[in-house]
């Protein structure tokens, strides 16, 4: 009787075993499978700028055609608020601007749930009295989408291949040169005297952006040759880097 109770028992924890790992398989296969279609969404979000068509005729030096494809691409989602690319990189997406700096970091320019996410403009830039830094973040993907080639710039030769930032609003469509690529990380409140890049957006003063920019300087990996002078408008591209805890990776540019 007692090899019959063992026996009915371990049939039961192997039939609860077989039950708990096929829902596992099925919560796996169920993530590769979304996963793969949002990468699918991501890689088509990439060229999507370049689907658009415009009416050719309205191009001039004032309004290029990317500045005419931002407007029709607006008319899909007011959220999104520009395109930054990077030439000879996988860098090349719309950049949105939420009412805060989490919807994004889950959802596509379309407001679908996608785990990569979409760059996105801090909350407190003010388009209306143009702060003086465009403050982007984005995704480190692994498999070398969003802004994961932002490490690349560790590299000073890479820099040197790909010196440029475009950004191109339906207003403008502008180049930033490089003045910084650094290492970081996310600082604690009780830590002083550290480069909290991540907070600058609209500077009090001459004083305190003097400040950011020689810190940009100071902090980067190398000497791009270019600086910043107060007044000159910024654009920094932010992302999770792996070198610490909390690690970011940052580009700071100039417009020209």
């Amino acid at each position: 009787m007692a090899r019959g109770k063992h026996f009915k028992k371990t049939k039961k924890s192997y039939k609860i075993l077989s039950l708990i790992l096929f829902i596992m398989i099925i919560i796996s296969a169920t993530y590769i499978i979304n996963h793969f279609n949002d990468k699918k969404q991501v890689l088509k979000e990439s060229k999507l700028l370049n689907t658009i068509e415009v009416d050719e005729t309205k191009i001039t030096e004032e309004k290029t055609e990317r500045m005419l494809q931002m407007e029709e691409l607006q008319k899909q989602n007011s959220d999104i608020v520009g395109w930054v690319e990077i030439e000879g990189t996988n860098i090349s997406y719309p950049v949105m601007q939420g009412e805060d700096n989490e919807f994004y970091m889950k959802h596509n320019y379309l407001k679908e749930e996608n785990t990569y996410g979409s760059l996105f403009l801090d909350k407190d830039y003010d388009w209306n009295n143009k702060s003086s830094n465009l403050l982007i973040y984005g995704h480190n993907m692994q498999d070398g989408t969003m802004f994961h080639d932002l490490l690349n710039y560790a590299d000073e030769q890479y820099y040197k291949k790909h010196p440029t930032v475009r950004f191109t609003t339906a207003e403008e469509d502008a180049q930033y040169d490089i003045i910084s690529a650094f290492r970081s990380r996310v600082y604690y409140k009780s830590e002083k005297n550290v480069f909290r890049y991540y907070y600058f957006v609209n500077p009090k003063n001459e004083e305190e952006y003097n400040e950011f920019v020689e810190n940009a300087k100071k902090s980067s990996l190398y000497d791009t040759g270019k600086t910043a002078e107060y007044g000159d408008n910024l654009i920094t591209l932010s992302t999770c880097a792996y070198h610490t805890e909390d690690g970011r990776f940052a580009v700071i540019a100039r417009k020209r």
